[in-house]
């Protein structure tokens, strides 16, 4: 018998009749949620210092949140407004819930504007920066305005069992730099122009609406090696494109991914497909022998921009047996057995 259980068949006894037992399962709920950290923060906040629990700014909660008990998680509620901030979830905080408290996810915008050329490189442009495994995010807009003036990330995970609900990713040019660990998107909406999905996380984006501002390649993914895990699956999903990018030549139109890396691998599964994507699909990013490496895949495209006659020889039509190697549940569940559904599910 566990403590807990024993705690309480021992206190049944010892107390007066009178006095009421919670049942064990109570008990277990009210310590579980005793573990939990709960923040506020909003503009209306002049004041946020250590250990307190209302900030003014996103990162000052980041930075001096109470900690939870151990198995605890941060949940950091954000009031309706722009934050005009440049956020780092460090590897040493694990567990941190960012939530929007507005209507909608354009109501709580974390924004910055810097591209590569500024920064010294795509890789110091990100608005918010992902590190601290078992992040989530629920109902917030992850930005950053540069606009088409080359490299400028919105937003890099590099983290494992992170799940983004609800949430808008916008930029131009590198949007999303999904590199590391298990990631799962659901209910979002990306947007970019030119290889506005990178890097080589192990990713599945759930009922989405990627939308295509600028003529160029939804996915730049990099897996390196065939015996590597990652890759991106695009699932249930919409893509959708700004007027005037119809396929009328060549460097015109939307493809739907290219090889950063040679063994790059990216598969859209019942996604619904417009005019703009270019009938061949894919793109070997210059070098012919990406060919033999990268595996580019569709299985039930909708839409007019589903072509598979038309696809470059190259990339694959999937059998229903194969694509469910891919579904979220099986492509994410990890020798730990993680549920990204579940996990999902308990946000807002």
């Amino acid at each position: 018998m566990s403590s807990l259980a024993t705690a309480a068949r021992t206190a049944a006894h010892c107390y007066p009749m009178h006095i009421q037992i919670l049942p064990l399962a109570l008990v277990l709920t009210i310590a579980l949620h005793a573990q939990d950290v709960h923040v506020r923060v909003s503009p209306d906040v002049k004041t946020g210092i250590e250990g307190t629990t209302e900030f003014p700014t996103i990162q000052m909660a980041l930075d001096h949140h109470p900690w939870p008990a151990p198995g605890g998680r941060v949940f950091i509620e954000i009031a309706p407004g722009t934050y005009h901030e440049r956020l780092n979830i460090t590897q040493n905080h694990p567990n941190i819930t960012l939530i929007g408290m507005g209507h909608a996810p354009q109501d709580v915008v974390i924004t910055n504007s810097l591209n590569a050329k500024q920064a010294g490189g795509t890789f110091f442009t990100e608005t918010v920066q992902v590190n601290g495994a078992g992040f989530e995010a629920d109902n917030l807009t992850f930005e950053n305005t540069a606009g088409n003036t080359g490299q400028a990330v919105a937003i890099a995970v590099r983290a494992d069992r992170v799940v983004f609900k609800h949430c808008r990713f916008l930029g131009h040019q590198d949007t999303l730099f999904a590199d590391y660990g298990r990631q799962y998107y659901l209910d979002a909406f990306i947007e970019g122009g030119v290889d506005f999905i990178f890097g080589n996380a192990t990713a599945v984006f759930d009922h989405i609406e990627i939308h295509a501002n600028g003529p160029g390649y939804l996915t730049a993914q990099s897996r390196t090696s065939a015996d590597q895990k990652t890759g991106y699956v695009i699932f249930s999903s919409k893509v959708t494109a700004s007027p005037n990018l119809a396929p009328d030549s060549h460097s015109n139109g939307i493809f739907l991914g290219r090889p950063w890396r040679p063994h790059a691998r990216v598969v859209y599964i019942d996604t619904e497909l417009p005019a703009d994507i270019r009938p061949e699909g894919w793109n070997n990013w210059g070098k012919t022998s990406n060919e033999q490496t990268a595996f580019f895949a569709e299985y039930h495209s909708t839409g007019p921009g589903a072509q598979p006659s038309a696809r470059v020889p190259w990339s694959h039509q999937l059998t229903a047996a194969e694509a469910r190697r891919f579904y979220p549940r099986v492509f994410l569940a990890g020798s730990d057995h993680w549920n990204p559904i579940a996990a999902a599910a308990q946000l807002p």
